[in-house]
């Protein structure tokens, strides 16, 4: 696969070494809980949800939430949509979010709102990339991969309107 004539920022060697430590630590904080339900936010933590429970040496229980804050633009449009939410119970769970990028704030600060109301037993935010150059609401995941410019990224899962997902590595678009 070849990558288009854009500036790499995060290499899939680099990406690969993080989520394997970033696993280890989920680990090690979730070693004690009987399951750990592991939330995705679709679409773009897809790929690194997929990499990411694979180094957790956990039970893990796959649950899914599709949200919607860009549309094809490449900021936010500071309001949240629920498209598609869990499909189970989360009381009395240990709950971990896992989100390719927190910017704004917004989404992640909604989702975690809306998800403590269902009483989880903890509830902890993982995401791939950090803009907090971007941040609007305060918030602070608990687990992150890369702390990153304010530059608009995709790869690795990430897109621009619906392209340049299936990149292996992160890379900065010229918007």
């Amino acid at each position: 696969m070849s990558t288009p004539p854009y500036e790499e920022l995060l290499s899939a060697d680099q990406i690969r070494r993080r989520v394997s430590e970033l696993g280890h630590e989920i680990t090690d904080r979730y070693r004690s809980a009987e399951s750990l339900v592991v939330v995705g936010i679709l679409k773009g933590s897809f790929v690194f949800l997929a990499d990411l429970i694979r180094q957790i040496d956990l039970t893990v229980e796959i649950e899914l939430m599709s949200v919607m804050s860009y549309g094809e633009a490449t900021k936010s449009s500071g309001h949240v949509r629920v498209l598609m939410d869990l499909q189970r119970d989360i009381q009395y769970q240990e709950v971990l979010i896992v989100e390719d990028i927190v910017d704004t704030g917004r989404t992640i600060a909604y989702l975690a709102a809306s998800l403590r109301q269902r009483n989880p037993a903890s509830l902890s935010v993982c995401t791939l990339l950090d803009k907090p150059s971007k941040r609007e609401v305060e918030v602070t995941p608990e687990y992150i991969g890369f702390e990153i410019p304010d530059q608009f990224v995709v790869g690795y899962g990430l897109d621009h309107a619906q392209k340049h997902r299936n990149l292996p590595n992160i890379v900065v678009l010229d918007t």
